[in-house]
């Protein structure tokens, strides 16, 4: 199939598909013509970088599943170099989070200590503002 048709099956564009071949994770077979040539195992490739970088995996990090795809195995998730993404990411979000709990807790505390010093509105702006 041509890289349109690809694009459309796959729900993308021509654009992220030939950016995927410059980064080497999409290869095309090359027609006499010169016109890219995909086969259906490129759909998969495709809807697996697709949804992992939804899931919020870099490009780079699509890399693994799409070589474990091309390894043959059912899904990109089948190989040891798969999982350690997998646990490298979740290992980035478990860390967010807890920074994002600090903030929170300490916001809380600063509300908390504000609160009880507002006597009323304090006049900072005018209503000719």
């Amino acid at each position: 199939m041509r890289i349109g048709e690809l694009a459309q099956r796959a729900g993308t564009t021509t654009r992220a598909l030939r950016f995927y071949e410059s980064q080497g994770l999409l290869k095309a077979q090359r027609s006499a013509n010169g016109y890219r040539d995909y086969g259906e195992d490129d759909i998969r490739l495709v809807s697996e970088i697709r949804m992992l970088q939804a899931f919020g995996l870099s490009l780079d990090d699509t890399r693994p599943f799409v070589e474990c795809l091309r390894a043959g195995h059912e899904t990109g998730d089948s190989c040891a170099d798969s999982i350690e993404v997998y646990q490298r990411k979740i290992d980035e979000v478990t860390a967010c989070i807890a920074r994002l709990t600090e903030v929170r807790e300490t916001l809380l505390a600063k509300l908390a200590d504000a609160i009880p010093k507002q006597p009323g509105p304090c006049g900072v702006f005018s209503e000719e503002n």
